[in-house]
């Protein structure tokens, strides 16, 4: 009697785990296509990251799974994979995933400290400014471009005598939306300025005026305001800066090392 409910009982347990719920059950399928409660967990402590006009609940998330699977299906029947503008942009996918994955450890290595932000401002000081601009388009004419430095220059000749009227001219003149300000930028880190821009300005004293300076945007007459102290800076945004200049270094490496034994050939005439 004993040996049979033993039997009975080892049956029992087998039976019991062999219909226990599988570790990663499925939440749904699309057209053969399996969602695992993994993935809807996944997805849904992602959706909690960020703040939305709309209640996070998991049929929501789920629902969204199944929208994607049923467009990434119908992408891949009109083979969009084959289409010029997508195979660029998943070249570009990656590109920065192949980027990321190389330089993970080296850009976790970067340490910016209060002298690398000092030794970078004393280089870089921060500079208020304002400008009177004439704007020409990315690719101008001769006639447009000849157009605006003329009149840059009459302005400037102006200036030269009337210096004190340069927020008078910059509301007359500056095809800027700082114009009704006299064409004040207030201040603003060089990284933010184009180079062409911030060297004119740099190391020049208060109440400079500088003579017509070509950037993308057009002629820039540009009067120094002041320069700001260092112990006034934006010590965070400044360690950004100085954290993205060391990245752009690790990177510059990388692919300074990632050339080494490639067949690479420029054709310099063409760049002209």
């Amino acid at each position: 009697m004993l040996k049979t409910l033993s039997v009975l009982t080892t049956t029992l347990l087998l039976s019991t785990s062999t219909f226990a719920a599988p570790k990663d059950p499925v939440v749904a399928t699309v057209n053969g296509i399996q969602i695992k409660k993994s993935a809807l967990e996944k997805a849904y402590n992602q959706n909690l990251l960020f703040v939305s006009d709309k209640v996070v609940t998991k049929q929501k998330v789920l629902d969204d799974l199944i929208n994607k699977a049923l467009g990434v299906n119908r992408a891949k029947k009109a083979k969009l994979d084959k289409n010029p503008i997508v195979k660029e942009k998943l070249e570009d996918i990656l590109y920065h995933a192949q980027l990321s994955k190389d330089n993970e450890q080296r850009l976790k290595k970067i340490v910016v400290t209060d002298d690398d932000v000092k030794e970078y401002y004393n280089s870089n000081p921060e500079y208020r400014t304002a400008h009177i601009l004439f704007r020409v388009r990315a690719l101008p004419t001769k006639e447009e471009t000849q157009a605006a430095i003329s009149q840059a220059l009459k302005v400037y000749e102006q200036l030269k005598k009337e210096p004190n009227k340069f927020a008078e001219l910059a509301n007359k003149y500056s095809q800027s939306s700082t114009a009704p300000s006299g064409g004040d930028m207030g201040f603003v880190p060089a990284v933010r300025m184009a180079p062409e821009y911030y060297k004119a300005i740099k190391g020049k004293p208060n109440d400079f005026i500088t003579p017509p300076v070509r950037t993308q945007f057009g002629y820039h007459i540009i009067k120094v305001i002041a320069k700001k102290d260092y112990k006034t800076i934006n010590t965070a945004m400044y360690k950004k800066i100085v954290y993205d200049k060391k990245r752009d270094q690790v990177l510059a490496n990388y692919f300074k090392e990632l050339r080494k034994g490639q067949k690479i050939s420029v054709n310099k005439q063409h760049l002209k």
